[in-house]
């Protein structure tokens, strides 16, 4: 995460939109990201790319679902309510 820009990766976004709101999209990963403008492209690949791991599920050309590795990954009935408190750090994604 630049914590002097308050941005996280694209992906961190993305499993935090997927899993509290149940869908995700490019426009929502760049705005929950705090992305600046142009990195469309790049977060769209980024979604692509977690659909090619199962990560994610394609819903239509431009949304997705939490997929199977992320629903299996809820298992052991994980509390999901303050996520996005604190941002990345709670992902274990910042250094």
């Amino acid at each position: 995460m630049c914590r002097e820009m308050r941005r996280e990766p694209a992906w961190v976004s993305a499993i935090r939109l997927a899993m509290l709101e149940g869908r995700v999209t490019v426009a929502g990963v760049v705005e929950e990201a705090n992305l600046i403008e142009g990195r469309e492209r790049t977060v769209g690949d980024v979604l692509e790319t977690m659909c090619e791991r199962n990560l994610l599920s394609a819903v239509d050309d431009d949304a997705y679902v939490p997929g199977p590795v992320l629903l299996e990954s809820d298992r052991f009935d994980l509390d999901f309510g303050n996520a996005s408190d604190g941002g990345a750090h709670r992902w274990n994604s910042s250094v």
